[in-house]
């Protein structure tokens, strides 16, 4: 089952209109997160051409390194907690890839999103756990999106490199057996893309 919650967010004559659409999503923490990752993208959005549509979705389904015909893909790593819902362990990591697939067509502009996933390293057959990123690596990560909107469906050229993630006090190596982006390929990636 798909789970999305998006904002539409257009600009007209110097005017930007936000519309919430709300659906049913994974967990409790989703539910929190994700309307903080629409608000901040909204925010970032207001940078692109005006008279254009754009919303942001979440989608557990993406493929990495396969976006759709007519869709363009982003890659980025960021920092995160993750909790353990079996035990209640957390854990920092500075490897969880996020992977995002946009597409401008007609004025309506969508970007996809999927962030990857850990499970406990403690735990015997650990459920997969989303990560919890904190607000100024959702900010870094919108902005460089946003960026990428403007390079790759806008064709601008920014000229500039996109800001580091905030990087957590990480004590023991990455795990890839832990690591749903390593155990799908893209984990070692540090795309630009």
């Amino acid at each position: 089952m798909k789970h999305f919650s998006f904002v539409s967010l257009t600009i007209r004559e110097g005017q930007v209109f936000l519309r919430n659409i709300e659906s049913s999503v994974d967990t409790d923490s989703d539910r929190m997160a994700e309307p903080e990752w629409t608000s901040i993208f909204q925010n970032y959005a207001t940078s692109m051409r005006e008279g254009d549509s754009w919303c942001l979705q979440f989608d557990n389904t993406l493929v990495p390194n396969s976006p759709k015909p007519g869709w363009q893909q982003y890659i980025k790593n960021t920092g995160a907690r993750f909790l353990c819902t079996k035990c209640g362990r957390s854990w920092p990591s500075n490897r969880v890839m996020v992977v995002f697939h946009m597409q401008l067509k007609d004025g309506q502009g969508v970007v996809k999103v999927r962030r990857f996933r850990q499970d406990c390293k403690k735990c015997k057959e650990a459920p997969m756990e989303k990560p919890s990123i904190t607000p100024d690596n959702i900010n870094i990560l919108m902005e460089s999106l946003v960026e990428k909107i403007r390079i790759k469906c806008y064709h601008e050229d920014l000229g500039k490199a996109n800001r580091p993630f905030q990087k957590l006090d990480v004590k023991s190596p990455h795990e890839p057996t832990h690591c749903e982006a390593c155990r799908e390929g893209i984990c070692t990636q540090e795309m630009q893309m």
